[in-house]
């Protein structure tokens, strides 16, 4: 019996002086630093009006009369869909998500992405809301928004210039100049 607590003794400490003198490859968590962290709404929200819902559904119900008539089932279910994932996400505040920006990437909830994953920045207001804008290398998730409350935004900027190309200015696409245009000319409330 001490003969093998011996050997099993000797094979530890022969175990343990090895890993000591070889060097840590491992990335340390002190070598991480956090730069930026905060808490904000998932999405920007504004609280919208009856007469809102209300124009939604008199737009939607001739559409829907008119699909009815031309026997377009699968188009009458895209419209109602449409119809009511507006009015749910016009009317269900979003939760706080917790973002933070570290010398590694950018963590939104639990979703880490790493610097050379994202591609540029840009800074856009939606909803009267400063939001982030990082466009990423890959298809999906293509761009990550992330709401600023309560941090400037400059402070972002003097940030994330270390790391990725900032974009002053981003050419609007058809749709978003589209969408523009409508909510100009046709507001759905006042």
């Amino acid at each position: 019996m001490d003969k093998t607590q011996d050997i099993h003794s000797e094979k530890k400490t022969e175990h343990e002086g090895r890993h000591e003198n070889q060097p840590h490859h491992s990335p340390s968590h002190a070598d991480i630093k956090t730069l930026i962290a905060w808490s904000a709404p998932g999405r920007p929200f504004k609280k919208r009006t009856k007469q809102f819902y209300l124009s939604i559904i008199l737009i939607a119900l001739p559409l829907e009369v008119l699909a009815f008539l031309f026997s377009q089932e699968l188009l009458m279910m895209v419209i109602f869909s449409v119809v009511f994932l507006s009015m749910v996400l016009s009317s269900v505040p979003p939760r706080n998500f917790h973002f933070r920006i570290s010398s590694e990437g950018v963590m939104v909830e639990d979703h880490f992405f790493i610097w050379e994953e994202l591609y540029d920045f840009y800074f856009k207001k939606i909803n009267g809301v400063d939001v982030l804008n990082l466009r990423t290398r890959n298809f999906f998730p293509g761009e990550l928004k992330l709401p600023l409350e309560g941090i400037s935004r400059e402070h972002i900027r003097r940030t994330l210039i270390n790391f990725l190309p900032y974009r002053e200015y981003i050419k609007p696409t058809f749709m978003e100049k589209s969408a523009d245009w409508l909510a100009v000319n046709f507001p759905l409330e006042k």
